[in-house]
């Protein structure tokens, strides 16, 4: 373990496949970041029953993001790469954290909320606790930071302040973790909905990682501009939130900034700026798309790469839960 290195965590559900927002707000940056963190990233198929899934559909998935993972940059010899359910300590972990985390903080939650309005026939527990076991997903291996979104920071000062209350029981047992949110990049919206982030939930405007080019070029097609002939393409995020939308994957994408995004297309409409974003999302996107399905067809590779990122994950966890167990007064083996 590389004990001078920050540690770095964070998780993504494998309950669809991997999009163009996870990519440019996640794991481009996880990528990036490697050499200056310990990093540890994991699929959070534990968080994602409580959506009921279809089982062999779920490993498949699973199976399949860690495939794209690999093939985003993240190699399985420099971060710990692994399947949440694949380390106990997790779910261990959560329902010690649950009988530490308030009611009324549970029910303030914005994502209960959410998904309580989309899938009414089952409203389960887990959906009420799951911040927990987000927290304990956090908390078990004492992370520094945690690459999240905007709209993920909620959950992060509810870990802080589950980890302030147990260490104020029982002394320094968790160290208190802090967001880290990209400066650019860090919320992709949906090519429909210009004003919700891309998801997976809507497919037609939300661009897959395993997508082909002609269905690339179809999504920018239809995405969402605005009448606007006289000074189409500029950076004004409120008045014009689809095209600041486009400026973002463009910019994020290429490396250019919006002041030379606005030159390159001044005089130009839409019809030359969306094929010119879809263009770069397509070359950006083939080298992952093709090693991604290379991986996908080694399934040894992956088994190898699972295990192994399971038993690095677990050496870190277990310490912590061991810790935890005994400071609560569980009598040890």
């Amino acid at each position: 373990m590389e004990e001078n290195k920050k540690r770095m965590l964070s998780g993504i559900q494998p309950s669809g496949d991997l999009h163009l927002g996870n990519y440019l707000g996640a794991i481009k940056n996880w990528a990036e970041r490697v050499d200056d963190y310990e990093c540890y990233y994991f699929m959070a198929d534990m968080h994602t029953i409580t959506v009921r899934q279809v089982p062999a559909d779920l490993r498949k998935r699973s199976l399949n993001q860690l495939a794209q993972y690999i093939a985003c940059g993240l190699d399985p010899e420099k971060n710990t790469l692994f399947l949440q359910s694949h380390v106990p300590a997790h779910a261990q972990l959560g329902w010690v954290l649950d009988c530490y985390t308030m009611f009324g903080e549970l029910s303030r939650m914005t994502q209960f909320k959410d998904k309580s309005a989309k899938h009414k026939d089952n409203i389960n527990a887990g959906l009420f606790t799951y911040p927990a076991l987000m927290a304990a997903d956090i908390l078990l291996y004492q992370a520094d930071y945690v690459p999240v979104g905007e709209d993920q920071k909620q959950h992060i000062e509810l870990t802080r302040d589950i980890a302030q209350r147990f260490n104020s029981i029982y002394g320094d047992v968790f160290k208190i973790p802090e967001p880290l949110i990209a400066k650019t990049g860090a919320r992709i919206y949906g090519l429909t909905t210009p004003n919700d982030k891309m998801s997976k939930s809507i497919p037609e405007g939300c661009v897959f990682i395993m997508d082909d080019p002609d269905t690339i070029n179809r999504k920018f097609k239809k995405a969402v501009t605005d009448s606007d002939t006289e000074n189409p393409v500029r950076f004004a995020p409120e008045e014009k939130p689809g095209v600041a939308n486009l400026m973002n994957i463009y910019s994020t994408v290429t490396g250019k900034s919006f002041e030379e995004i606005e030159a390159e297309f001044a005089g130009k409409g839409y019809g030359a700026f969306k094929p010119a974003v879809a263009e770069a999302v397509i070359e950006s996107l083939r080298p992952i798309r093709e090693e991604a399905e290379r991986l996908i067809k080694d399934k040894a590779y992956l088994e190898d790469v699972y295990r192994k990122g399971a038993e690095r994950a677990s050496y870190i966890a277990n310490k912590t839960l061991r810790k935890v167990y005994k400071k609560v007064g569980f009598y040890q083996i």
